[in-house]
């Protein structure tokens, strides 16, 4: 049994909801860290985006998934973000009244395996440096000055392939996009205007895997209700899977938004719908995750489907001991 890196996932990766009132100004706060990265979505109202925001590139810009949108300054969706939390003014989209939202909240350091990085495209394939220490699992590419793809590597398709944020499309092939294999110190893009358009200002998410606290990896879907299990080594309290097969959306599920099995809240990253609850998606257990859909985004039969996990709390702590028995 492997024993986890960090023994408190929340100090690295926390999950928050709140009610919008229409104030500006206002602060939400109990993330328990100070946020480096902020992924948020208006869950109740259809066509509202959703809004990534970053201390690299800076207070009041913003990206959207659900797009080829390149980056926009707007402190009243997200003003800042906090030493525990973020600000939001009175948009519609971060803070409307009557209105429920989720704050996916990351805070940057080797030690829970995440990296943002901000690098000015050359044209021509390039190594640009990470400070992971490790050979990243997954990399997020979005292209900040262009209207362009949002471009994802991961090691279960490699870097010869692709696949897109904002897209339902099944992994696709180029050596444009990424090319060579990342390594503990450096990432390739190659000569793709969505990785690497010359002068154009880009950022990068860097994901590693640390026991315990996250995984990414892949598994087999059956197509059944009593679907596969997924051993994480935690509890997860995020998921987003793709699969690598189909044309079908992202999905994303957290430990929150339901709180208890079976989680069949679904946010979708390339979409602007509110967060569907129409079929259940997955047991949330203290090892993993359990599939109990027969839907082909998380569970198509005979299909490879990717995830990124990260941890409510570990399956055991760093002696050894299991959580449950503390």
């Amino acid at each position: 049994m492997a024993y986890t890196e960090i023994d408190k996932p929340s100090d690295y990766f926390n999950t928050v909801l709140y009610s919008g009132d229409n104030s500006t100004g206002r602060s939400i706060t109990g993330v328990g860290f100070a946020v480096d990265f902020l992924w948020l979505k208006d869950r109740t109202t259809a066509g509202s985006a959703h809004f990534l925001s970053d201390t690299v590139r800076g207070d009041g810009k913003w990206l959207r998934t659900n797009g080829t949108f390149a980056e926009n300054t707007d402190t009243n969706v997200i003003t800042s973000l906090d030493s525990d939390g973020f600000t939001v003014g009175n948009d519609v989209y971060s803070n409307k009244t009557g209105d429920n939202y989720v704050a996916w909240n990351w805070k940057e350091s080797a030690t829970s395996g995440f990296d943002i990085v901000s690098f000015t495209g050359s044209g021509s394939q390039r190594t640009v440096s990470h400070n992971l220490g490790v050979k990243p699992s997954m990399i997020i590419v979005k292209n900040r000055s262009a209207t362009e793809n949002w471009i994802v590597y991961d090691k279960i398709n490699g870097a010869g392939n692709f696949m897109a944020l904002n897209l339902t499309s099944a992994t696709a092939a180029s050596s444009s996009m990424f090319g060579v294999e990342p390594t503990s110190s450096v990432f390739t893009v190659g000569t793709s205007n969505a990785t690497n358009k010359s002068s154009s200002n880009m950022i990068a998410y860097c994901f590693a895997e640390k026991t315990g606290y996250s995984k990414i990896s892949s598994y087999v879907g059956n197509g059944s209700t009593d679907g596969t299990f997924i051993y994480t080594g935690f509890k997860p309290a995020f998921i987003l899977i793709k699969n690598t097969n189909a044309t079908q959306s992202w999905r994303l599920i957290d430990n929150k938004r339901f709180g208890y099995n079976v989680d069949n809240i679904q946010l979708y990253p390339n979409l602007t719908n509110a967060e569907s609850t129409s079929e259940t998606v997955a047991d949330i257990l203290s090892n993993g995750f359990k599939i109990r859909s027969t839907d082909a985004g998380v569970n198509g039969s005979g299909n490879t489907l990717i995830y990124m996990a990260f941890a409510e709390s570990p399956f055991t702590t760093n002696t050894g001991i299991p959580t449950t028995a503390r």
